[in-house]
């Protein structure tokens, strides 16, 4: 290792008194867009800072199962890992993720206010630091000849073979499906969570599934659906906003957006249960650094996510390589926020391993 690098290290871990740290620094994180925009907005500039090495691993769709079995192989592989809110509820009620002291291990914002106050109610559990509002919609390809100039406007029009005939995507996990499924059954918005709680009304979201079910091509990492519709594999299919944005502003592909009943949700960092003293301080000096106000402005010139911050929100500006500006492209956006649906992220985190058994058995039938 070079004089310098050690140099920059040990300033950067001098709060690791007399410790000797490993020189990597494994964070696990979606890949394709999003994680693009990370590496560019926090993960460069902190290793240019500090000299570790940050290793991106791509596995957050896996994270409650891999974070499980680490825990009970007792050998945690990971140090920080990006998951959504409903899960980090789930890893935190199971003892997987460390309870943070948000105003203690994060930056409060420029004009002083705490951390617990600049994000607000968005930290929704102990263990859970917010980083991003986005959403999961629906992108469809503008020129499928077999639907005569028309162009889907409502949700409902994903189930609509007769009118938009043609392969969809849709993620592999019940989350959003069942939703989209019991409104587009004619369930009223709020009472949805309450049918999807009875086993009737599992049985119809199911039921409506069906209908397109053999026309689905089903997805698991986000990147999937854009290089779907990028390929003509199908001609609508859903992901989140960011990654379609990249598909439409940056890769110039002939794709929509269908922003009718998107669903928002929050993304952040959780720090696993079982690191050393060691490796949680550097954790910690990595996310005082990487959730500031400045960084999350940041990150919205790489990707059309919201950043969690209140105070980073009024700093968001223009694509750092488009020079586009970027809040038109927001899922929170009132022109794009007009008929948002609500996702219960404490109702999944409760039934989430219940009906992922159901829904794989349904996908095996």
């Amino acid at each position: 290792m070079k004089l310098k690098t050690i140099v920059l290290a040990t300033t950067a871990l001098a709060m690791v008194s007399g410790a000797a740290v490993a020189e990597d620094m494994t964070i696990v994180s979606w890949g394709g867009a999003y994680s693009a925009s990370q590496n560019n907005a926090y993960h460069k500039p902190y290793m240019e800072k500090s000299g570790i090495n940050i290793i991106n691993d791509e596995s957050s769709a896996e994270a409650v199962a891999k974070l499980r079995a680490m825990n009970e192989a007792g050998n945690i592989t990971w140090d920080l890992v990006d998951v959504v809110a409903s899960d980090a509820i789930r890893l935190c009620d199971e003892g997987l993720a460390l309870e943070i002291d948000h105003d203690k291990v994060l930056a409060a914002a420029p004009d002083g206010t705490h951390a617990s106050e600049d994000f607000g109610d968005l930290i929704v559990s102990g263990c859970f630091i917010p980083q991003i509002v986005y959403s999961t919609t629906f992108g469809y390809r503008t020129d499928v000849e077999e639907w005569g100039g028309k162009s889907p406007d409502d949700i409902c029009d994903v189930f609509d073979l007769e009118t938009f005939p043609g392969k969809r995507s849709l993620e592999k996990r019940p989350i959003n499906n069942m939703e989209w499924a019991l409104l587009c059954d004619g369930v009223a918005k709020a009472d949805v969570y309450d049918v999807l709680e009875t086993e009737e009304g599992q049985a119809k979201a199911f039921a409506k599934l069906d209908t397109i079910k053999d026309n689905v091509v089903w997805w698991s990492a986000g990147a999937e659906t854009p290089q779907l519709l990028a390929d003509k594999e199908v001609v609508i299919g859903s992901t989140y906003n960011g990654r379609l944005f990249a598909l439409i502003e940056e890769q110039k592909q002939p794709v929509a957006m269908l922003w009718d009943a998107q669903v928002f949700d929050l993304d952040g960092w959780i720090v696993p249960a079982g690191l050393s003293e060691e490796r949680q301080k550097r954790v910690m000096d990595y996310l005082h650094f990487a959730t500031d106000t400045q960084r999350l402005a940041d990150q919205a010139k790489y990707i059309s996510y919201g950043p969690a911050r209140k105070s980073s929100a009024p700093l968001v500006g223009k694509h750092d390589s488009l020079g586009i500006d970027m809040a038109p492209h927001m899922p929170t956006d009132p022109n794009n926020a007009k008929n948002t649906f609500l996702y219960n992220y404490e109702w999944w985190a409760d039934y989430r391993d219940d009906l992922d058994a159901k829904f794989q058995a349904w996908l095996a039938q």
